[in-house]
Order: C-alpha cells, then sequence, then structure tokens
C-alpha cells in the first residue's frame, strides 16, 4: 500500500474536554485522536489515519488525497 501523508493540526485541549492535545486531519472527516503531549497525539492519530483509509477501503469509499496547503484561520 502507497504511504500517503496527510497534514495533521495538533491543538491544546481545555481542563474542561481532559487536557492534553487533539491531532485533527481536516483531509479525512471525522478522523482524529488525542494525546497527553503533542508527540503523543501526532502518534496516536497515525493509528486513526490507518483505520479511516482501511475503513475507506473496505465500504467503497472515495479517499481523499493529502492536501498540498494547509490554511491557518
Amino acid at each position: 500500500m502507497d504511504r500517503l501523508e496527510y497534514p495533521v493540526v495538533v491543538e491544546p485541549l481545555s481542563a474542561a474536554d481532559g487536557g492534553g492535545f487533539a491531532a485533527v486531519v481536516p483531509d479525512l472527516p471525522g478522523c482524529m485522536s488525542d494525546g497527553a503531549t503533542p508527540e503523543e497525539a501526532l502518534a496516536n492519530v497515525q493509528d486513526a489515519i490507518r483505520i479511516w483509509l482501511e475503513t475507506a477501503r473496505e465500504t467503497g469509499r472515495t479517499i481523499p488525497g493529502p492536501s498540498r496547503h494547509l490554511a491557518l484561520a
């Protein structure tokens, strides 16, 4: 399987949300993970990306290519 690299946004979670960090993959709707540190969130989201892609293939869903640029608002 070809490896696709997707941009990931890592941001801190509020104390009300449990603290730590969230890692979101904007190109893959609903694909996200979290961790106690930014590094842990980034490592954990790699599994989420793999599972998202496997599920998309199994269900015949279109897999978007990784975006080249990520715009920050």
